[in-house]
């Protein structure tokens, strides 16, 4: 299977890649390609990643979420991504399994990292998705959750807890896939 086009790409990391995303082998190269041009370090720093995610979000204030979304897929703490981390957010993000997207999403809310979310993680989560919706939006959002509190509040009731309790990872994931509705609430796709 002759590498010498995938460059610096470890066959190791390359294989991983290719059996834990749905991207090919030529897609990982290229991919690879484009981080080291951009990362030429080879790590991806949360100030860079705020900036990727500001092009996206031109018109909204992205840093927090960006902040919260980096932190999710800072898998070893070290405060940048590798390419490989970079690559599993990427496929985690656009073409991952709707189980595998929710298992990340509780990462997201999980703010503290302990393996649970509780109603505040929710509503900083939720805030921070709200900053990224143009006020003409959020002008025409349902009135229970046209602010970042009604937002986390009508998340919150999907699990049935009060607000001191806690949920766990497969309880947040269950109660997203039992609630079609809930799974709009994780998360803001702009309007084409």
């Amino acid at each position: 299977m002759g590498n010498s086009k995938s460059g610096a790409v470890s066959k190791e990391i390359l294989e991983e890649l290719k059996l834990n995303t749905k991207f090919s082998e030529t897609e990982i190269v290229q991919w690879y390609e484009n981080f080291k041009k951009q990362c030429p370090t080879g790590r991806i720093t949360k100030e860079e990643f705020q900036n990727i995610y500001r092009k996206f979000f031109p018109d909204s204030d992205a840093n927090t979420y960006a902040h919260h979304v980096f932190r999710s897929f800072d898998a070893n703490d070290d405060g940048t991504l590798d390419f490989k981390e970079y690559i599993i957010a990427l496929h985690m993000t656009a073409t991952g399994k709707t189980t595998s997207k929710l298992e990340w999403a509780f990462s997201l809310f999980d703010v503290d990292k302990n393996g649970y979310i509780t109603k505040s993680e929710v509503t900083e989560i939720c805030t921070s998705i709200f900053k990224l919706i143009p006020k003409d939006e959020v002008e025409d959002l349902p009135e229970d959750e046209n602010t970042p509190e009604k937002r986390a509040n009508k998340l919150w009731k999907v699990f049935e807890k009060g607000d001191d309790d806690r949920v766990a990872e497969g309880e947040f994931v269950q109660g997203l896939l039992d609630n079609e509705d809930a799974l709009r609430l994780i998360q803001y796709e702009p309007i084409k």
